[in-house]
């Protein structure tokens, strides 16, 4: 007996034929792609009056906002038009499994006088406010930096409504000495001293009724503004004239959204809120003034109504005095656990309070003197840059010809008047490892942290010494996962994260004369089998220096 074929037996039986008789080639689909040719120069501008030379970015100062969307792939050509060696390091882009792409002197050759390099990084399962900035000398005093938004994607949801608009606010010290004078002094062994200004988007308002506003502002309306601390040393105030500041955005996670009249934004820190336009309308002053700093230095720009009529008001608001109200403020900070992140799962979702601690290293930054000149140390380490860089190295198999891992113990010495020691600083760290590092700062100064490649939980900041009884005052439920964390004087802070992001990643001091003279160390986290299901091979654009110039390429990692 012969059955009729029914229409879902037939759409089987063509599915079969068509796994069997279908050409084998696999279409590979990518996220999309944007793409940026930056030309950086030297330019003349007067940012606190006197004119000096600052470093443009397609003739920008701050440079242009590059603007994505998460998991986006970014293609950055940048020709270096400098008499110098250049770098740009990507801050606070966690690069996954691509520390090639990293922009420090670590892991890359720099870009030489009159060449180029192109940078190529997916945004990978992110969203938030971050920047990029020179990581090559003191390059940074002189510009070359700027905003990076990661937005979310479409079918993600964010916990506020769409705002009007969406502002970059790249708020900085200054110095009106070049940084080739600021690189000699510290090289002759001094202290770079105070800055001479504040500047706001690359420019501080006189108040003689002419400034320019930076940025207009529809009655009614909410507006996004990311802020970030391109500074080299200074902590800043935010505040804007007669309007509360609702945090909602921190270096990549959702907060809880509460209103703040000011924020302190740290040496290399980003934050986002929204401000609403519901006040007279007319000028009102954007402002951001030194912390922590004897003398206080005050930059302005001029928010607009349209439409307003009225000059802002002389009257500033008065910046909070001391560093125990910015402590208070820190502890206000709450991750947000009912919002969704770059992925689809709730950001709660990750139980980090509830994961062993498998190693606990405590770093101290000291200062002192090493061959009779200023130098700053980690754990009595003193970073140096080889020729090589250390990821290069690594990869070639010649690292014992370049550095030595695991110098630095993972307790500082017992003293800080310990001699310091240059040499490059590597720690070796166990893939997938779950880490707590633990800053502490012995200096009347504060100090501010970033790791490149990862987010971190910033679980605690507190006066004194760390010992391992402090846990149990740890934030274990809602710490905020960020990429930098400031250290108040004699204080220490907490953080804790997987070391799940194989590479070679820099942990380096925000305060960059300290980076300079090497406040700032490696961490080496190894693919078990040079395994691309854990990190990508050398690309093949790679820049080559030092002794493994003109050795043969290893062969790529393989799954």
């Amino acid at each position: 007996m012969i059955r009729k074929m029914t229409p879902t037996l037939r759409l089987v039986l063509l599915s079969i034929v068509s796994l069997i008789f279908w050409p084998t080639t696999v279409v590979k689909g990518e996220d999309p792609y944007i793409f940026f040719t930056w030309n950086v120069t030297y330019g003349t501008l007067a940012p606190l009056g006197t004119p000096q030379q600052v470093i443009l970015i397609n003739g920008e100062f701050p440079g242009p906002v590059i603007n994505s969307t998460s998991n986006n792939n970014v293609v950055v050509n940048v020709f270096n038009n400098l008499d110098e060696p250049f770098l740009i390091t990507w801050s606070g882009v966690q690069q996954r499994k691509n520390s090639w792409q990293d922009g420090v002197l670590g892991t890359n050759c720099p870009i030489l006088p009159g060449s180029n390099y192109t940078y190529h990084f997916q945004v990978k399962d992110q969203i938030g406010s971050f920047m990029y900035y020179p990581s090559t000398a003191m390059h940074k005093a002189a510009g070359g930096f700027g905003g990076l938004h990661i937005n979310s994607r479409l079918l993600i949801p964010v916990p506020y409504p769409d705002p009007e608009d969406d502002y970059t606010v790249i708020i900085n010290d200054w110095y009106t000495k070049t940084h080739s004078a600021l690189r000699n002094m510290l090289d002759s062994g001094r202290t770079l001293g105070r800055p001479e200004g504040v500047l706001i988007n690359g420019k501080n308002a006189k108040g003689d009724g002419k400034d320019e506003p930076l940025f207009t502002m529809k009655p009614g309306k909410t507006y996004k503004y990311r802020v970030c601390n391109a500074g080299l040393k200074t902590s800043l105030n935010f505040r804007i004239q007669g309007h509360g500041l609702k945090l909602v955005e921190m270096e990549g996670s959702h907060v809880v959204q509460n209103v703040y009249d000011s924020l302190d934004v740290h040496a290399g820190g980003c934050l986002a809120v929204l401000v609403t336009a519901d006040q007279d309308p007319k000028d009102y002053y954007m402002v951001a003034s030194t912390r922590f700093t004897k003398t206080v230095s005050t930059g302005k720009g001029i928010i607009r109504y349209e439409g307003g009529k009225g000059p802002a008001s002389a009257e500033i608001p008065e910046a909070p005095v001391g560093w125990a109200w910015s402590l208070n403020q820190f502890r206000s900070f709450r991750w947000n656990l009912t919002a969704s992140a770059a992925r689809p799962n709730p950001q709660g979702s990750y139980h980090y309070g509830q994961i062993n601690i498998t190693r606990t290293i405590v770093l101290a930054n000291t200062a002192g003197r090493a061959n009779g000149k200023l130098r700053y140390a980690i754990n009595g380490i003193s970073h140096v840059n080889p020729p090589t860089p250390l990821k290069l190295a690594e990869y070639y198999g010649v690292a014992d010809k370049v550095f030595k891992y695991d110098i630095m113990q993972d307790r500082p010495p017992a003293s800080d008047k310990a001699e310091i020691v240059m040499q490059p600083n590597v720690v070796n760290i166990t893939f997938r490892d779950f880490i707590e590092i633990i800053f502490e700062n012995h200096e009347k100064s504060i100090q501010a942290y970033h790791l490149d490649g990862y987010s971190f939980f910033a679980v605690a900041i507190e006066p004194g010494t760390w010992s391992p009884d402090k846990r149990k005052n740890y934030n274990l439920l809602d710490a905020v996962s960020r990429t930098t964390i400031q250290v108040y004087p004699k204080s220490w802070a907490a953080i804790l994260l997987t070391f799940d992001n194989a590479g070679m990643w820099n942990i380096r001091s925000e305060i960059w004369e300290r980076t300079y003279l090497g406040q700032q160390l490696y961490v080496s986290t190894l693919s078990p089998g040079r395994s691309l299901r854990d990190e990508y091979s050398l690309p093949d654009n790679s820049l080559i220096c030092g002794i493994v110039k003109d050795m043969p390429k290893p062969p790529p990692y393989t799954l």
